[in-house]
């Protein structure tokens, strides 16, 4: 192995601490007048955020120092471990059940989401198989099938929540990592036209997904019920105008928009800080993005190149989808945005993430 660098990458480590700092000054600004109303108490989402912040950022702080390789190792009992508690959750008595899908282990307030562990559980894993299978990717049968049925499998787990939102998060950072290492564009065009067949035995399976689909079409067939949260979103995001109606200053978050702290505090960065505060937001996505792929493309080995991949997948199909449904771009789904929206695993996990791009960004040639 090459010798570990003195300092990780300094701009990939900056922007990910400024959206942090972000996502905390915004939690507090879109959740202090549903917190004092639920719970007496105008810090309550405040206090979360800040203290599975400070558990993620020394989680971060862990994982950038410990040798990435090391992760190797551990794929496979990872990947297992991972699987079982997406078994578990789906057991009644077991599994708590939050916002009508069965996705968490825990007691009261406090819990832990199985498929946030298996998003990177995933990772690691096909980083592995794929970086010693590289000779086989090309064939169909016997180097694309057996990774794609394996992210099949935990992607049907997630919908048996169901959660198709960080269901598709999986299987695009997958995805994407199966293509780096070298699988035929032709055989993932083919499957593409497969997984869209399903897609759409999907929606028609549960009629709530058709109404999203509807509702994304035009919210106005349905304001008050499946269009709801896209027009709210958009009354938020349309009076923010160049500079924004100042922090703190939003109307919609009194009871107008669901989820202003979690799924839509995009809507609420645009309502009070305009145009110029969503922009900033997206440009320091665009530099974490950068200098994640500029890591990957100089890792010095099969393995860390396509690991870095799969994070830098993970966090990219994730803010493309929230804020692309914020916008209205697509049909209302539930996923956070990376590092700003208030949550507890899902950020620690994806702190922590970021620190093992962090240490392989410390071995970059």
């Amino acid at each position: 192995m090459v010798k570990a660098r003195s300092t990780p990458d300094m701009l990939l480590l900056g922007s990910t601490m400024m959206l942090l700092v972000i996502g905390i000054v915004m939690v507090y600004s879109a959740s202090a007048v549903l917190a004092f109303r639920e719970f007496g108490d105008s810090f309550y989402y405040l206090k979360r955020q800040a203290l599975f912040a400070v558990l993620g950022v020394v989680a971060m702080l862990f994982t950038m120092n410990v040798d990435y390789w090391v992760w190797k190792k551990y794929a496979k009992l990872a990947l297992l471990v991972c699987l079982v508690l997406l078994v578990a959750v789906l057991i009644p008595g077991i599994g708590v059940v939050r916002g009508g899908a069965r996705s968490w282990l825990g007691i009261g307030a406090f819990g832990i989401q199985p498929s946030e562990f298996m998003k990177m559980g995933m990772i690691i894993f096909l980083s592995k198989w794929l970086s010693e299978q590289q000779g086989t990717i090309t064939l169909f049968k016997q180097g694309l099938l057996p990774p794609l049925g394996l992210v099949g499998l935990a992607f049907g787990l997630i919908m048996l929540q169901p959660d198709l939102g960080t269901g598709a998060v999986l299987v695009g950072a997958s995805l994407l990592i199966i293509y780096t290492a070298g699988a035929r564009l032709l055989h993932l065009s083919y499957l593409g036209l497969v997984g869209l067949v399903g897609f759409v035995g999907l929606i028609i399976a549960a009629p709530y997904r058709l109404k999203r689909i509807t509702a994304f079409l035009d919210p106005w067939q349905d304001p008050l019920g499946a269009g709801y949260q896209a027009i709210q979103s958009l009354y938020a995001i349309g009076p923010g105008g160049l500079v924004g109606l100042g922090l703190g200053m939003s109307r919609q978050k009194y009871s107008y928009l669901p989820e202003p702290q979690t799924d839509f505090i995009f809507s609420i960065i645009a309502e009070e800080l305009g145009f110029i505060g969503g922009t900033f937001v997206l440009i320091l996505f665009t530099l974490l993005l950068w200098r994640g792929m500029r890591t990957a493309i100089t890792a010095p080995d099969t393995f860390g190149s396509l690991l870095a991949t799969g994070i830098v997948g993970m966090i990219a199909v994730q803010v493309i989808i929230n804020i692309g449904v914020v916008i209205g771009m697509f049909p209302v789904t539930g996923i956070t945005l990376p590092l700003i929206s208030a949550g507890g695993s899902s950020l620690t996990l994806m702190l922590t993430s970021i620190g093992v791009l962090l240490n392989i960004s410390r071995y970059s040639r």
